[in-house]
């Protein structure tokens, strides 16, 4: 049985930050993915995982830090938009779409930097709030 999703267990930040430092499953991934209605490859894409790195990534059965963490962001991301909407699939739908207060960015695509995650993060805050956004 995998691990459940950061986001669906009782993790304290430094348990947190430890998990990703060992790398998260690679059921993780495809649970964020199966969670948004990707493919692999859109993904892939969005955390900036090579095609045959993550073949290989699935064969190990472990991503590496530095794709755990940017997996982290977007499931973080994933965890405050259901927050913000009450619903996964409504949230899944909203990061896939462009957004205004993004210059008409998809939400998924702004967040391929943590600066950009950030921006994403204060974006469901204004929604959030009821600030027009």
């Amino acid at each position: 049985m995998a691990l459940p999703l950061l986001r669906e267990r009782d993790l304290s930040i430094p348990e947190v930050i430890k998990e990703i430092e060992n790398g998260l499953p690679v059921s993780s991934f495809t649970t964020v993915r199966k969670d948004l209605g990707l493919t692999d490859k859109e993904l892939a894409q969005i955390i900036r995982i090579p095609k045959s790195t993550l073949a290989a990534r699935k064969k190990k059965g472990r991503l590496s830090f530095e794709e755990s963490e940017r997996l982290y962001r977007i499931e973080r991301l994933l965890n405050k938009a259901v927050h913000v909407f009450g619903d996964l699939d409504m949230a899944g739908k909203w990061l896939k779409q462009k957004a205004y207060g993004l210059g008409d960015i998809p939400p998924l695509e702004f967040a391929r930097t943590e600066i950009g995650a950030r921006e994403v993060e204060r974006l469901l805050g204004r929604i959030e709030h009821g600030v027009f956004s």
